[in-house]
């Protein structure tokens, strides 16, 4: 009995179509997502956004060119939820979810806050939508930065927003509306 149960479990391994899983085809910029939270642990900000990486490529200038509207990333345009009201750049921002759009440049960065969501890169980029409007200096990055990221970093009553790809980041300032 135990040969012919041995002789079973042999044919069924050559009888069934074994496939290797392939995962070759996942997706060169993976989404991520980067969370703040406030002192008592509540969100204050969330951001969603796809991570492409460099590869030897010349990125803003080139890949990324000066003075476009860019998706802020790979695939879908990049996502922020403030569950916070909040003052950027000077302006009151309700808490909400917008699309992060940027405009590149050698010195500085127009950052825009828009108000579509669920938007596939710049091609339907509406201005009329935009809720804000700031700039912010490019910096050097101390060391390049082979995939696109998204951080906070905690300040007093707020956070800043870094984006850095290349040899390039920016920091936006994001401030809790005093109640």
């Amino acid at each position: 009995m135990k040969v012919v149960l041995s002789l079973v479990m042999v044919f069924s391994l050559f009888c069934f179509d074994t496939q290797a899983q392939d995962f070759s085809d996942l997706d060169k910029s993976p989404m991520d997502v980067s969370i703040i939270r406030n002192e008592d642990n509540s969100p204050m900000a969330r951001v969603i956004y796809s991570r492409p990486k460099m590869r030897g490529r010349e990125i803003f200038g080139e890949l990324v060119p000066y003075g476009d509207v860019w998706r802020t990333g790979a695939n879908e345009a990049t996502e922020i939820r403030l569950y916070n009201d909040m003052t950027i750049g000077g302006q009151n921002v309700p808490a909400g979810t917008y699309t992060v759009y940027t405009i590149p440049e050698e010195t500085q960065w127009t950052i825009i806050f828009n108000k579509a969501r669920n938007q596939w890169g710049a091609e339907n980029y509406d201005p009329d939508k935009d809720l804000l409007r700031i700039k912010a200096p490019a910096r050097k990055a101390a060391a390049p930065i082979e995939d696109f990221s998204i951080a906070f970093q905690p300040i007093e009553n707020g956070t800043n927003l870094l984006m850095g790809w290349a040899n390039t980041y920016v920091e936006v300032p994001l401030k809790n509306v005093e109640k």
